[in-house]
């Protein structure tokens, strides 16, 4: 029997100036996609983050007037280890977010804001691959922003946005999915694997909520692992996996 042939990623596009990060919550971003943020930022791109909630329920010993606050917190020092400066979030409640109309304007105002060409998000999908089950909050987020790709550049849907001053942006040229278990392209991650493990170390109140191990320990053999299995896919070389949808 012969073995499966492995399927090479293709690069991500590169012809692009600014991109939009869309996400259900703090440290979604720094679990496997920030090396690639990293290395765009070095480049002169810019790269803004949109989170739908502060991430308030994470934390089981802390309540969450007080951990959405901190968490907050940690997601802005998280962002500039990675060179991203701009970060937004929406409020909508942690735990319980729900797709549709709502969020999908939310995140269509952010996009026509700040006019990306490649809008990035997580999985959202039921599974992690078919092994593990997805949260709601991701699912919600992940398809509500690939909807909103397109809300963002249709003047007759949410006109109330035009109101406010945020004419369409029909500039979104790509929507990249990380954590998809169905990539199609990778982003070299050599350059920022170092700064992504020390950006999700900046969520060290959620690490220690989560695990016994060494929040370093923790975070660079779970940034390096899924950097060197991408990699058996893109030339050897330590990467990020997006599945990408073209617009």
């Amino acid at each position: 029997m012969t073995e499966p042939k492995i399927t090479e990623l293709r690069p991500m596009p590169a012809d692009w100036q600014r991109a939009l990060a869309v996400v259900a919550h703090p440290d979604d971003l720094e679990y496997g996609c920030s090396a690639a943020i990293a290395t765009w930022t070095d480049e002169g791109r810019e790269v803004g983050y949109l989170l739908a909630s502060r991430g308030e329920a994470g934390i089981d010993t802390l309540e969450p007037a007080k951990c959405g606050p901190l968490r907050e917190r940690e997601q802005r020092a998280s962002a500039a280890v990675v060179g991203v400066t701009q970060v937004e979030f929406l409020d909508h409640e942690d735990g319980v977010i729900e797709y549709g109309t709502a969020l999908r304007r939310d995140i269509a105002a952010a996009i026509r804001r700040q006019r990306p060409e490649l809008v990035i998000t997580l999985n959202h999908r039921d599974t992690w691959g078919g092994i593990a089950w997805n949260t709601p909050d991701h699912v919600a987020v992940g398809r509500a922003t690939l909807d909103a790709a397109g809300d963002a550049g249709n003047r007759w849907i949410f006109p109330e946005l035009i109101e406010q001053g945020l004419e369409p942006w029909n500039g979104v040229r790509w929507v990249a999915i990380a954590g998809s278990a169905s990539p199609t392209h990778a982003a070299d991650a050599s350059a920022g694997l170092e700064r992504a493990v020390r950006s999700l170390l900046e969520h060290r109140t959620y690490i220690e909520a989560l695990t016994d191990e060494d929040p370093e320990t923790y975070a660079r053999g779970f940034l390096t692992a899924h950097a060197e299995r991408t990699a058996e896919r893109f030339g050897g070389r330590p990467a990020v996996a997006f599945e990408v949808f073209s617009r």
